[in-house]
């Protein structure tokens, strides 16, 4: 229930879900609700950090889409994480998508929020192509700067920056995650692929003209 809450209303922070949990009858206080959200990874949409993880020491970016104006496929691709809730517990899920077209590039699900994970959602991502410019707030780096890829870090109160990838987090809950209630990591796996395959070449979008991702993408770039 507050999972569905908080995808309606990612703005509510803890006072104000404190209310709305004992306004469904809910005994709650302040404090059992902050520990909740805490042990989901869940943070309301307001100038700071999302879910992520940082290795101590590892090389901060500068934020390099200031004004920017995104035209074409591969120029921006921004990186996320968000939590997927379970029969028992949760597991995280990471997107990498392309800004232009929308068309998730790649994603994975784990039970622990390490880099593992995010770097082979990456991986994977850099088989199909790569961006000019990557924005994400998390702590690899490596394979772009390899790939002399620009690296951007929105992670310094720039919640609204990573957008387009926060309203892909609203539209795969709705569309399937609660939906399927998944009881277990390999169902949630499954269920995942198979929406993303549909969201990526099925999937009309009303900001694309009503246009599917891959379309978007696979028509107009020059590296595919």
């Amino acid at each position: 229930m507050t999972d569905e809450q908080y995808t309606k209303a990612p703005f509510y922070r803890v006072r104000r879900m404190t209310a709305w949990l004992r306004a469904q009858g809910y005994g709650v206080n302040p404090k059992q609700v902050r520990r909740f959200l805490r042990r989901l990874g869940l943070q309301a949409i307001y100038p700071h950090r999302r879910i992520g993880f940082s290795s101590p020491g590892h090389k901060l970016y500068p934020y390099l889409l200031e004004g920017v104006k995104v035209e074409r496929p591969d120029q921006v691709w921004g990186a996320d994480i968000t939590y997927i809730s379970l029969a028992q517990g949760f597991a995280y899920l990471i997107a990498i998508m392309d800004w232009y077209s929308r068309y998730v590039v790649s994603w994975e699900v784990s039970s622990t929020l390490d880099s593992r994970f995010c770097a082979e959602a990456l991986s994977k991502a850099l088989w199909t192509s790569r961006p000019e410019t990557f924005n994400t707030d998390q702590g690899y780096s490596s394979p772009l700067r390899s790939l002399e890829v620009r690296i951007s870090m929105d992670g310094r109160s720039r919640v609204y920056d990573n957008i387009f990838v926060e309203r892909l987090w609203r539209t795969v809950k709705y569309e399937e995650v609660y939906l399927h209630a998944y009881q277990t990591i390999s169902e949630a796996r499954q269920g995942l692929g198979a929406y993303f395959l549909f969201y990526n070449i099925e999937r009309l979008h009303q900001s694309l003209s009503y246009r599917k991702p891959s379309e978007v993408y696979f028509g107009a770039s020059a590296r595919v």
